[in-house]
């Protein structure tokens, strides 16, 4: 198992729902293909390379809540999602490669690679990771609120969303501090 790190959050821009980090060592000789960033795979195989990763790797996985969002602002509620899953992992890394910016906690040896899930392999088995875990919190939460749809855009300023946002009132699981919500 190697020592570093990949680090990756989903979820900073929707309006509801939270932001998830995933933090993954990957195996230095292992079998998977085509990893690279989730947003560049389809969700099918998205799923299938998730498994893979899930069954090989260190994985941990941070999630910060909408009301926590609200309170400290969805940039400190990323880097604490992120310090939850790093520190989650069952190996504690030399270095974290965080997709982005280093962590402000100097606590955690990090590093930041901008675009970093499209260049370091373990940073784009973190965004796979985020991606589905967060994709499956939000198809949990859909039935909870059927009029919004969210299995569809997960919490997204889609069109409908915004659209369902003026006729009905924001769900619970809204960021309050996010502008269209707050109107």
């Amino acid at each position: 198992m190697s020592k570093v790190c990949g680090v990756d959050e989903a979820g900073r821009g929707p309006l509801a729902g939270p932001v998830v980090a995933a933090a993954v060592i990957l195996p230095t000789n292992h079998n998977i293909e085509d990893i690279k960033d989730s947003k560049k795979i389809s969700p099918k195989k998205r799923n299938n390379i998730y498994n893979d990763i899930i069954e090989i790797a260190d994985v941990s996985i941070g999630v910060v809540s909408h009301r926590t969002i609200d309170k400290i602002n969805v940039l400190n509620a990323t880097y604490l999602a992120m310090e939850k899953a790093i520190t989650g992992l069952d190996n504690i890394p030399k270095i974290s490669l965080i997709d982005g910016y280093a962590l402000p906690n100097k606590d955690i040896k990090s590093e930041g690679i901008i675009g970093g899930d499209n260049q370091v392999e373990c940073i784009s088995a973190a965004s796979i990771i985020a991606k589905v875990t967060r994709d499956n919190i939000m198809k949990k939460i859909d039935p909870i609120f059927p009029t919004f749809k969210f299995r569809d855009h997960k919490g997204y300023g889609t069109k409908y969303h915004m659209y369902t946002l003026a006729v009905e009132k924001a769900t619970p699981i809204h960021r309050k501090s996010f502008r269209p919500v707050k109107k």
